[in-house]
């Protein structure tokens, strides 16, 4: 560090601080994702509810999908297991 950022307080890095955050904030709309940020919008409340239902539809689907893979490995891959005499 340099002889005048030992010397310096609190508040005063506080203020650097605060000034990199801000100088940060107004380069975002000039950025790669700029175009992005300024095209986002807040969906409406059936696209919302479209979107949540879905969702938790494909949730139930993924979530029905493992249970049967527990079961296969718990219970139908010992039964078979046992008819083939490798238990």
């Amino acid at each position: 560090m340099k002889k005048s950022e030992d010397n310096k307080g609190i508040v005063d890095k506080a203020w650097d601080l605060q000034h990199g955050i801000e100088a940060r904030q107004k380069r975002i709309g000039r950025g790669k994702y700029g175009r992005v940020l300024k095209m986002a919008r807040n969906p409406s409340s059936e696209e919302f509810s479209k979107t949540s239902k879905i969702t938790g539809l494909g949730m139930i689907i993924i979530g029905g999908i493992g249970f049967l893979i527990y079961l296969l490995a718990s219970i139908v891959a010992p039964w078979i297991g046992e008819m083939i005499g490798l238990m």
